[in-house]
């Protein structure tokens, strides 16, 4: 019975050939999907870290390193000044009773500014006088006194002692009437100034006095006038001492002014200070210059340009220059992409442009503004400028 169930059941089917093969090959099609993302997520994380290390390296960027010329202009800005200037104070105490010229007036010497009330002082002048008067007639009555007893003494009516007595009183009585003279033109000389006059000629370049304003020497710090004379114009330069063997007197320099872009001026240097300042490194230049029209302004700027001979080495641009405790140093780049930083000696300061006096050769290769975190070793990538 056992043997009937078993033969009862059906024989299995066997697989089909296509249907192995097909899955075989949707294995390996799977396998190879696998393979590939595997294989461009590895290429794509190398990109990425190769991006990542390239971004990591400072870029820089090189300045050109130039010989330097043989001669060249040394250009320094400078102040100008009145060839005389002059701050007019009141001398005497009062009040201001009138004033007669304004600014922009031109005034030859001596001309009246302004006048000034001074009642105290007329009052010490009159007490002045009544003293002097005073003094002579005590000193005539010494001198009759004296007298007197010099024809007494003559014939011994009286002693010696006595008569010089009244000879003492007498030279006491003159020296009062000297000091009492000596007084009173000084009061005279003190009114005088009650007149504000112009020293010399030139223009007036400030009036601060009104009429009213109580003026005096211990009443305010304000000048009453201000006058210069602008015929000439002396200009003062700060020169650092880089430079300072170059600057003779007497040598032309060119100036130039906003006022007037395109036009020069020439200057002649007329000396200098002769020391150097602790606090600025320079010394100051004096020079002159004629003003014809008057058209350079006092107190203005102007940029002064010399004529000097060249320095030795090369030149860079100052924003190259790196400074720290060692001193000053620039960054160079050498041929393994590694900064090497440089001392250097500068030579002639030429505003946008420096010269190296030592240090650098025009085959280096220098860094332009160097970031205060570049260090010696440092790998860094050279990027040229776009134009």
């Amino acid at each position: 019975m056992q043997s009937d169930t078993l033969s009862a059941r059906p024989a299995e089917a066997p697989t089909p050939r296509g249907l192995k093969a097909a899955g075989g090959i949707a294995a390996l099609v799977a396998v190879g999907i696998v393979a590939a993302g595997v294989l461009s997520r590895s290429h794509e994380a190398g990109e990425a870290q190769h991006w990542s290390d390239a971004r990591s390296i400072p870029v820089v960027h090189l300045v050109p390193v130039t010989t330097a010329a043989g001669t060249g202009a040394l250009s320094l800005p400078g102040t100008l000044a009145a060839w005389n200037a002059a701050r007019l104070y009141a001398r005497v105490s009062g009040y201001v009773a009138s004033w007669g010229k304004d600014i922009g007036a031109v005034v030859p010497a001596g001309t009246a500014l302004a006048r000034i009330d001074t009642p105290e002082l007329d009052q010490q002048i009159g007490q002045a006088r009544a003293d002097l008067l005073s003094a002579q007639a005590h000193a005539q009555l010494a001198r009759s006194t004296a007298a007197r007893w010099n024809d007494l003494l003559s014939t011994h009516s009286v002693s010696q002692q006595e008569a010089d007595e009244k000879n003492g009183e007498l030279a006491v009585r003159n020296a009062a009437v000297t000091g009492a003279r000596a007084n009173l033109g000084r009061l005279l000389a003190l009114k005088a100034f009650a007149t504000v006059r112009s020293p010399f000629a030139g223009v007036v370049t400030a009036r601060n006095a009104e009429i009213g304003d109580l003026v005096g020497p211990g009443s305010s710090a304000q000048p009453l006038y201000q006058i210069a004379d602008l015929s000439r114009i002396r200009v003062y330069v700060n020169v650092p001492q880089n430079n300072s063997a170059a600057i003779r007197s007497g040598m032309i320099a060119t100036l130039t002014v906003p006022d007037y872009p395109g036009r020069t001026f020439q200057a002649r240097v007329l000396g200098s200070s002769g020391a150097i300042s602790n606090q600025s490194g320079a010394f100051q230049v004096q020079l002159l210059t004629d003003n014809p029209g008057e058209v350079l302004k006092p107190g203005g700027y102007a940029q002064v340009s010399f004529d000097v001979p060249g320095g030795t080495g090369v030149q860079i641009p100052s924003s190259a220059l790196v400074f720290r405790a060692a001193g000053t140093q620039v960054a160079t780049v050498g041929p393994d992409g590694r900064v090497r930083l440089r001392p250097i000696l500068l030579g002639r300061d030429l505003g946008q442009t420096v010269e190296v006096a030592s240090g650098l050769s025009a085959s280096d290769r220098v860094v332009d503004n160097p970031p205060d975190s570049i260090a010696e070793g440092e790998l860094v990538r050279v990027q040229r400028r776009h134009a």
